[in-house]
């Protein structure tokens, strides 16, 4: 049996048939090759940190700033190739079943519009959350052991140099803030969600897009909107009289609910300099997540519903 056969006969619940159709979305984006230069660029950024490169040269970047410099660059990695898998990825699935007719196979059985939609959102998410988990094992690995060696260095030094105990305890405590944490898997769950975001509004332009190449530049578009959005507001805020602050607060709210406001998601830099991430926070990013992902289904549905195939 086919994969589209698969789709158009499975019966059962609709968590069941959109669990099918996200698994065929997922086979579907694995055999799309373009994403495997993606990936081999992504592990060889994270797998450099293996090895002293020329930026881990010099007295500004050894001991801690190591640790510093492993982990912004495989966040940046991870950032980087999660938004442009999840923005092409989403950009590519209505485009090439159209072309492939295999939407109409699956429609016409019925499948409904709903379930077909949230399947493709589910197949690119998990194709994302697979990326970004082996990316995230190889992270915490070079982590870990750059880690141990730092603290072997620092400890040799110390003893040197016949640091008192309560020093050398507290020079381990500060280095171990720097190395692999909850914290560190917070932002790159944040990593995650934005991704997650980026996937469903991709998917409810390309509902209405022509072609791919328009969804994916309006999606890249508002993905950097959104990184000024609350700077933005907050300058129009100031900006305005007094008789438009209720109005301003009200439209700005508006545009929030509809647009994302990325900067919710900007826990990297904290993360890096060794803070911890606390609960709240993480748990405010899982809720604004959740609220756009689901907006933007519900949202992609009521369009994709209007149109005839």
């Amino acid at each position: 049996m086919s994969d589209t056969t698969a789709i158009s006969s499975s019966k059962g619940s609709h968590l069941s048939r959109i669990w099918v159709i996200a698994l065929h979305a997922f086979t579907q984006l694995v055999r799309m090759k373009v994403f495997y230069f993606l990936a081999v660029f992504a592990v060889i950024a994270i797998a450099s940190n293996f090895f002293d490169l020329p930026q881990h040269e010099g007295p500004e970047s050894v001991g801690i700033n190591v640790l510093r410099s492993i982990k912004s660059w495989s966040l940046g990695t991870m950032t980087l190739f999660s938004m442009v898998l999840s923005i092409v990825a989403t950009a590519l699935l209505l485009p090439k079943d159209v072309e492939d007719r295999t939407l109409y196979t699956i429609l016409a059985k019925p499948v409904p519009r709903f379930d077909y939609l949230a399947g493709k959102l589910l197949g690119v998410i998990l194709l994302v959350f697979v990326s970004l988990a082996l990316m995230d094992v190889l992270m915490t690995a070079v982590l870990h052991i750059r880690t141990s060696m730092v603290l072997e260095e620092q400890l040799a030094m110390a003893q040197a140099q016949s640091w008192p105990q309560d020093a050398i305890q507290s020079m381990r405590q500060e280095t171990a803030l720097h190395g692999p944490s909850w914290s560190l898997q917070g932002a790159v769950f944040a990593v995650f969600l934005r991704a997650s975001i980026l996937a469903s509004m991709s998917l409810l332009i390309s509902t209405f897009s022509t072609s791919t190449l328009f969804t994916t530049i309006v999606s890249f578009m508002v993905y950097f909107i959104g990184h000024f959005q609350a700077d933005a507001r907050d300058a129009y805020l100031q900006a305005g009289h007094a008789g438009e602050g209720m109005i301003g607060r009200i439209l700005s709210l508006l545009v929030s609910l509809v647009l994302p406001d990325f900067q919710n998601f900007n826990v990297i830099d904290a993360v890096i300099e060794g803070q911890t991430m606390p609960m709240l926070i993480l748990g405010k990013m899982t809720l604004v997540g959740l609220y756009y992902a689901v907006f933007y289904t519900f949202a992609s549905w009521y369009v994709f519903a209007e149109k005839e195939f």
